[in-house]
């Protein structure tokens, strides 16, 4: 009788346990499914950005009015978008829009009958320990939903969960608390602001699990992506950027890696000792054997992560390396510059592939991936699209990470003629190069800029015309590595750890030749859209500035962006044509998204110029600082204090 009540309790629990992951994984994907909502960062799990409302449309989006706007009280860079949830998410008698603002990250529900704030959250975080150590401007791009709660992920590296009906503190947890001490940790280092570690990620809900990453390679940081379970907050599993196969969560036996490698997968590849080192070729190709310096790699996780639940994946990229001057850190730098697909239960690595092997350029891997079954070369495939900041669309296999396509997704890309697709090794170009056998060197007219060819702005895939919309920029630099014998600074916990000093400039310098340069050869953005089969731009809309807003696409057949100089625009998505813009209160580098009220269609961004473009005008003092910084961006970007402000509200535009 004892064995029995202990295997029924035992079933039960699986049952329960079983219900719980489901439920939450459910709830979401039903709400991803109905357009009057919006409940994923990405709008669903694929990361489409796509919304099967039609009511605005090409024919009549010319007269969208401003329906009304809301304040967040914060007037640096704001990024992300709002959440919009029914009354069976929230127990609240109405529908519920939920925004966010920069730091300190204040929470506001509001009731979408009478507009009215239902209830707000303001984190109470150490501002002179945290915003200081907040690469690129003080921004947050979003929140999470699910199990009638709402997650914030800190600046201070604080996730939270507030119940959505009360606003009331469920839990928190500091992110990264439980590898303090950790054998492969730095001696004495802890985590948070006063090691440099930060968060600017909006907490993504996926199954019974809230995943969040890590900011801080620019302070030496050694980061990851880390799953808590919703309900309880404890950490379900944290995979390492860089580091063992223990810390990584590599399994010898299951995990596939896209680029030719070693014997170890991790360790030694961060020095590729022993090994052929292939970019680029003149660099150094031996260190001290299991060296300390990727215990300080980088490999930041800060940007939108979609699931697929066949396969039980959820997909991301890591940043650069640390530090930036790449001569202290010869080899590969694996896993830093890399696509993952991992289990969403255990965090294992199905497979992994570095885009940017030994990053001389800080060619961050994070932006987001894109799900979307396809045909590819005549085939239908299960496909990832991946637009990154090396300046390079990859079209990969999602199942197995297999890579498809690789192609320039602006033409002015130098760092690299070409991908090679037997080792998917990318085949640089010695004149871009920083370092040459050892020795620092200054390169000028490098493309794209450590920007890259886009940043965090999300783009956006339509299944009305199997195009993806890609809101890029279009900049050159001069890169100055500095090493420590001239006067670059070695690793201190809570320090800048960059030693290299750049500038910005338009690409068309670079690349007469380049499509819409003839238009505007001053344009440091353009907007495109992309075949992700044949790797090619369709149409390219030349902007003044880079376009670092998130992309929206409709069943409508419009597409919204925003721009820099503070213009909400709608274009025809077959063509590129404009069809109507708005001028905004402030240069616009959040994401668009749409939902319904009472039978109404309704698209809403924030409005409120910064991040790293933008900071020149989001952040105090930079007016008057040299070209160089803000780490290059304020001689690029300094003329947008001619045309943007900042500000801080979120514009909900509709028909009348």
């Amino acid at each position: 009788m004892f064995r029995k009540t202990i295997m029924w309790l035992f079933t039960s629990l699986v049952a329960v346990t079983l219900c719980q992951s489901a439920s939450a994984n459910d709830e979401v994907r039903k709400l991803n499914a109905n357009p009057n909502y919006w409940a994923f960062p990405g709008g669903d799990y694929n990361n489409w950005r796509y919304t099967e409302l039609n009511q605005i449309n090409k024919k009549n989006v010319k007269d969208l009015k401003v329906a009304w706007t809301f304040s967040t009280g914060r007037l640096q860079g704001h990024e992300g978008g709002p959440l919009v949830l029914p009354t069976s998410a929230t127990g609240l008698p109405h529908d519920t829009l939920y925004i966010h603002s920069s730091f300190p990250n204040d929470v506001f529900a509001i009731n979408l009958d009478t507009l009215n704030i239902v209830w707000y959250y303001e984190p109470q975080q150490d501002e002179a320990e945290t915003v200081p150590v907040m690469c690129c401007d003080i921004v947050n791009r979003g929140l999470g939903y699910s199990f009638n709660q709402i997650y914030l992920q800190q600046a201070d590296s604080t996730l939270i969960a507030l119940d959505a009906k009360t606003g009331k503190l469920n839990w928190s947890v500091k992110n990264g608390s439980e590898i303090v001490g950790q054998k492969n940790s730095i001696e004495g280092r802890g985590v948070g602001p006063g090691s440099g570690m930060t968060n600017t990620n909006a907490a993504h809900a996926i199954k019974d699990k809230v995943f969040t990453g890590c900011s801080g390679a620019e302070f030496g940081v050694r980061c990851w992506l880390a799953a808590y379970y919703a309900k309880t907050g404890k950490l379900a599993w944290r995979a390492f950027s860089m580091g063992p196969d223990e810390d990584i969560l590599f399994d010898k036996n299951t995990t596939s890696l896209g680029v030719k490698v070693g014997k170890n997968s991790s360790l030694n590849t961060w020095c590729a000792e022993g090994e052929s080192f292939k970019a680029p070729a003149t660099a150094p190709t031996t260190c001290k054997k299991n060296g300390d310096q990727w215990k300080i790699g980088g490999g930041s996780v800060w940007g939108w992560w979609p699931a697929d639940f066949d396969e039980n994946l959820v997909y991301y990229g890591s940043g650069n390396p640390s530090t930036w001057n790449p001569t202290v850190r010869p080899g590969d730098n694996r896993w830093s510059m890399t696509m993952f697909a991992r289990d969403i239960d255990t965090g294992i690595a199905r497979w992994a592939y570095q885009m940017t092997p030994h990053d001389e350029w800080d060619y961050d891997g994070v932006n987001e991936m894109i799900l979307v079954d396809m045909k590819v070369k005549g085939k239908m495939t299960p496909a990832l699209v991946h637009f990154d900041r090396n300046g390079f669309g990859y079209t990969m296999n999602r199942k197995t990470g297999a890579l498809l396509v690789a192609e320039k997704f602006d033409p002015a890309v130098n760092w690299a003629t070409h991908i090679d697709m037997k080792t998917g090794y990318p085949q640089t170009q010695n004149a871009y190069s920083t370092h040459h056998n050892g020795e620092d060197v200054v390169s000028k007219d490098i493309c794209p800029a450590a920007l890259g060819t886009k940043d965090q702005q999300p783009a956006a895939y339509s299944p009305r015309t199997n195009l993806f919309y890609v809101p890029t920029n279009h900049v050159c630099m001069t890169y100055e590595p500095v090493s420590y014998a001239a006067g670059g600074n070695e690793y201190v916990a809570g320090q800048a750890y960059v030693n290299a000093n750049l500038t910005m400039y338009p690409a068309g310098a670079v690349c007469p030749d380049c499509p819409n340069n003839n238009e505007q050869k001053d344009n440091m953005g353009n907007f495109i859209a992309w075949d992700a089969d044949k790797g090619k731009i369709v149409w390219s809309i030349p902007e003044q500035w880079s376009v670092w807003s998130g992309v929206l696409t409709t069943a409508g057949g419009v597409v919204f962006y925003g721009t820099l100089d503070a213009w909400a625009k709608a274009i025809d998505d077959k063509t590129g044509n404009l069809l109507w813009k708005f001028k905004a209160p402030s240069g616009i580098i959040g994401n668009f998204h749409s939902w319904t009220h009472k039978g109404k269609q309704y698209v809403g961004v924030l409005s409120g110029i910064g991040g790293w473009a933008g900071a020149v005008v989001a952040i105090p003092g930079l007016a008057a600082a040299p070209d160089e910084a803000a780490l290059g961006a304020v001689g690029g970007y300094r003329n947008l204090l001619n045309s943007s402000r900042n500000s801080g509200v979120l514009l909900v535009f509709s028909l009348p």
